[in-house]
């Protein structure tokens, strides 16, 4: 059985950002679960959240925030599933802030960090690590990738 991928924004605001993630997911057949939950303003929901993961059928959790928020780091702390950081752009500096912040975790405490509003990416990042264990997902995987082409832009 193929494990879940939880999505966790620092924001309700932030779920236009994070929608190619939920597509790419629902692409591959990947079960999921969105929530809104800040590492700031509900630290404790996102420690009991992801304390739990594991045992609530998660594989991979994504987490998304902009401004300099940590909600990546946090969630890393709490568990020892792969975290896949998002910086979301916004704020000042448009998202450079949440970028340094979500990829200079301490020594121990990693985190995989994906582009500036690369949600697309966190979620086939995701889809790879859950394919690891998974023959079928593992075979959607290599499906995508023979069809994928570059696009002119």
């Amino acid at each position: 059985m193929t494990k879940k991928v939880a999505i966790l924004m620092g924001s309700a605001n932030d779920a236009d950002k994070m929608q190619p993630a939920r597509e790419h997911l629902e692409r591959f057949g990947v079960d999921h679960e969105v929530w809104a939950m800040s590492a700031h303003r509900t630290a404790d929901a996102v420690r009991e959240f992801v304390g739990s993961a594991r045992t609530n059928g998660f594989g991979v959790i994504i987490a998304a925030a902009g401004m300099a928020a940590h909600l990546a780091g946090a969630c890393a702390a709490n568990t020892t599933l792969p975290v896949i950081g998002v910086p979301l752009s916004g704020g000042a500096l448009d998202g450079v802030d949440s970028l340094y912040a979500t990829v200079q975790m301490p020594p121990g405490m990693p985190v995989a960090t994906v582009a500036i509003n690369g949600a697309a990416n966190a979620a086939l990042l995701a889809v790879q690590i859950l394919a690891v264990t998974d023959a079928d997902l593992e075979a959607k995987l290599g499906e995508h990738r023979s069809t994928w082409k570059p696009r002119q832009l």
